[in-house]
């Protein structure tokens, strides 16, 4: 057990130090003051309207991670389970040692509903893979639309069409009850990374851009892609150098693509931190907060 916290408290200091180091990067390549001028000159409308398409995609999210649930013969209603949703996004954003997100919402299902911490990690496993799936689909689009890649055409649609016939072929042999409801989770999948474009979409608009969406949009893409694993706290610092080196590589407006990252953390920020309410009051969501630390304590 010992052994256990130490090694978290080890991840986050890695994670920190990755994070600090991050910033450090983009610092160098940005001027702050030019940052904070772009700030405060932002339309705070399409701000609010920004954030409330994030909003609406984790709401997707949300619901996603339940068709998931139901295929695995887990019936808990949407408001439950995006209660859940908020809690492990404050836990993997504010809290990023240890446990995670994911684990919190496994531990406090198995003991409300008694079920396998297994079958919860396949539910959740695939949840993620799904949204994989949506990005690679959309980042595959996108590069259609971006000659300066210098991809075909052909190549991304081949990749997609190949991968996602493998995708579905492997999850209906093996997983068969994830892919009864393929479609409807991956129709939600489609929808998370769209209301996210749209979110960033308005972003560029706060800050009174007029020029090509898709570019910044790529890059959107891509740093979510980088997000993923967990070097960082909450893709903090990886984001913005991929929006850094690829407004580079693009030759776009390197102050405008961190300011993009930088507000879209703040968003997703501001709705993770709507989780800390159910930090302390659990009985919210039907558990003890006494029995979850003593779970917690004997993983």
């Amino acid at each position: 057990m010992e052994k256990k916290k130490i090694w978290n408290i080890v991840k986050l200091l890695l994670k920190i130090s990755i994070t600090g180091l991050s910033l450090y990067l983009v610092s160098k390549k940005v001027e702050l003051n030019d940052l904070k001028d772009a700030f405060s000159k932002s339309n705070p409308l399409f701000l609010f309207l920004a954030f409330i398409a994030f909003v609406i995609s984790q709401l997707f999210s949300s619901s996603r991670l339940n068709t998931f649930f139901k295929g695995m013969g887990l019936k808990i209603s949407e408001v439950f389970n995006f209660k859940i949703y908020l809690l492990g996004m404050f836990y993997n954003l504010f809290l990023p040692g240890g446990i995670g997100g994911d684990g919190y919402k496994i531990f406090m299902l198995r003991k409300k509903f008694k079920i396998k911490g297994r079958r919860l990690f396949q539910a959740i496993f695939f949840d993620r893979l799904s949204g994989l799936w949506a990005l690679g689909l959309i980042i595959s689009a996108l590069v259609i639309f971006i000659p300066h890649l210098g991809i075909p055409n052909w190549a991304p649609v081949l990749v997609v069409t190949i991968g996602t016939i493998a995708y579905y072929a492997v999850m209906r042999k093996f997983f068969k009850d994830y892919s009864n409801n393929f479609v409807i989770t991956h129709t939600k999948a489609l929808l998370v990374q769209s209301m996210q474009l749209v979110s960033v979409i308005l972003l560029l608009y706060a800050l009174n851009f007029d020029g090509k969406f898709s570019p910044y949009l790529f890059m959107f893409l891509v740093s979510s892609l980088v997000a993923i694993f967990p070097f960082t706290v909450g893709g903090l610092g990886a984001r913005e150098l991929v929006f850094v080196y690829g407004a580079q590589y693009f030759e776009l407006d390197q102050h405008l693509a961190v300011i993009i990252s930088l507000l879209f953390y703040c968003i997703s920020a501001l709705l993770s931190f709507s989780g800390i309410y159910f930090v302390f009051n659990p009985k919210e969501i039907g558990i003890n907060k006494l029995d979850m630390k003593q779970d917690l304590d004997t993983e």
